[in-house]
């Protein structure tokens, strides 16, 4: 059985970012099903090739190959101005026209009120499924209140939080593995 190639992008400019905390809380959820992934934040790529779209840049290279090598794709942003960051905007449009062609994609979104909740389905999920994403899963949308980095580093999720993004989680991994295999290592 070979593993399933999966990748998570956090889109957020910020150096403590709530999404990239949630991203990191959902790759150990995915750890716990037996399923690794390269974790992309935008921010730590070169700011110049990224604007310029100079893809043969060794490190926007790297993190393109890993989307087209994934089976699964992570994508989590915060809301800004009642859409997703243009920093993911500006890695998004890296991706060649069919980008995300058979993958199964999990869209997060973080924002600070739950009247920026639709951006996830108005705002997001176009752009993945125009980039020809096989599955644009529901995904979760988290506010920002509701994530707390932990004393020991990982972040916690209030309770309802929490029980958004498992049963994200759990339909992204049956997604991905709809035989119910576990993939290890």
């Amino acid at each position: 059985m070979t593993p399933t190639s999966l990748v998570a992008i956090s889109g957020s400019p910020s150096a403590r970012s709530r999404t990239a905390l949630l991203t990191a809380h959902v790759l150990d959820r995915l750890a716990g099903a037996g399923l690794t992934a390269e974790h992309v934040r935008v921010r730590e790529l070169p700011p110049a090739p990224l604007l310029a779209v100079r893809t043969e840049e060794p490190a926007l290279r790297r993190a393109l190959d890993a989307v087209a090598a994934a089976d699964g794709v992570v994508i989590a942003s915060p809301v800004y101005q009642t859409a997703y960051s243009g920093l993911l905007k500006a890695f998004l449009d890296l991706l060649p026209q069919a980008g995300l062609a058979g993958k199964t994609v999990l869209p997060l979104m973080t924002g600070g009120t739950l009247a920026h909740a639709l951006a996830l389905d108005y705002a997001l999920r176009p752009v993945l499924s125009a980039l020809g994403a096989r599955q644009v899963l529901r995904g979760a949308f988290v506010l920002d209140q509701s994530i707390t980095r932990g004393d020991d580093g990982p972040p916690r999720l209030a309770p309802d939080a929490e029980d958004r993004l498992a049963r994200a989680v759990e339909e992204f991994t049956t997604a991905l593995l709809p035989d119910g295999r576990v993939v290890v290592g």
